[in-house]
């Protein structure tokens, strides 16, 4: 059975997001940069998160429609914010997976009382160019409308090597599909990214928080997960885990991903 689309309007923008589950309490996914809209996959993120679905309602918000030429992160995690209290939520248990845990942590910082718990994967509070490098080729080959050698770098950088063989020709095949406008789309996005420091927002953090990375991840790597530990340890409860040969999407291909972030959850 489809999942509906949903769409909360504020004064400034609307933003589409889904939700399945029917628990009192409330969790919230904040989905990584992607070049095709995440609400295209609402079903089978569903089924993946379907641990939750008795006790939890389950958000996972896009980002917002029409998107300005520059878009910083900040902004962008003000307005997920700004869409959680339109749909009058808090004390949510918030999941940001890559740039969605970017901006996971800045909401968790400006916004307390909208975050119980907090659960951050494959992600980073500080990126620069090195760090970032395979973000900058991303950019450069959407700003090409390269949509193939585009998805092709994408997949092959966040997914293990087996994965992304075994799948790569419908990868193929999705990149046949994108268009200039979710190219346009996409650069925005992923120029949030550059030059980012959320040291401040950590410094603010004072929910529990799990953090968890991938020793193999090639686009971030493993150390931006020890980095956000040790930054928030000496003063809020923070633990961390690390997988090996999962890469960078971890919370897509470890099979006991979900359960992990159930288990902390429920502590």
């Amino acid at each position: 059975m489809p999942i509906p689309i949903e769409c909360v309007k504020t004064k400034d923008f609307s933003m589409r997001f889904f939700r399945f589950g029917s628990g009192k309490k409330t969790m919230v996914i904040l989905p990584g940069l992607s070049v095709k809209s995440v609400m295209q996959s609402a079903l089978p993120i569903s089924a993946q998160y379907q641990i939750f679905a008795k006790e939890y309602t389950v958000y996972v918000f896009e980002r917002r429609e029409a998107v300005p030429p520059v878009y910083p992160l900040a902004q962008m995690a003000e307005d997920t914010a700004c869409a959680m209290q339109a749909l009058q939520l808090k004390d949510t248990y918030l999941f940001g997976a890559s740039q969605g845990g970017m901006m996971a942590m800045h909401i968790t910082a400006t916004h307390p009382k909208l975050v119980k718990k907090l659960a951050l994967g494959s992600t980073a509070a500080k990126v620069d160019d090195r760090r970032g490098s395979t973000i900058l080729e991303w950019i450069s080959l959407a700003e090409q409308k390269e949509p193939v050698a585009l998805y092709e770098s994408f997949c092959r950088n966040i997914y293990p090597l087996d994965f992304y063989e075994k799948y790569k020709e419908l990868f193929r095949a999705a990149a046949q599909t994108v268009s200039d406008e979710e190219l346009e789309r996409f650069i925005i996005m992923a120029r949030s990214i550059e030059t980012l420091d959320l040291s401040d927002a950590l410094e603010a953090i004072r929910c529990p928080v799990l953090v968890i990375g991938s020793e193999d991840d090639a686009v971030l790597g493993s150390a931006p997960t020890l980095e956000i530990y040790h930054a928030l340890q000496p003063h809020t409860p923070v633990q961390y885990y690390l997988y090996k040969d999962r890469g960078h999407d971890a919370y897509d291909t470890a099979p006991d991903y979900q359960e992990r972030l159930y288990r902390f959850f429920e502590e």
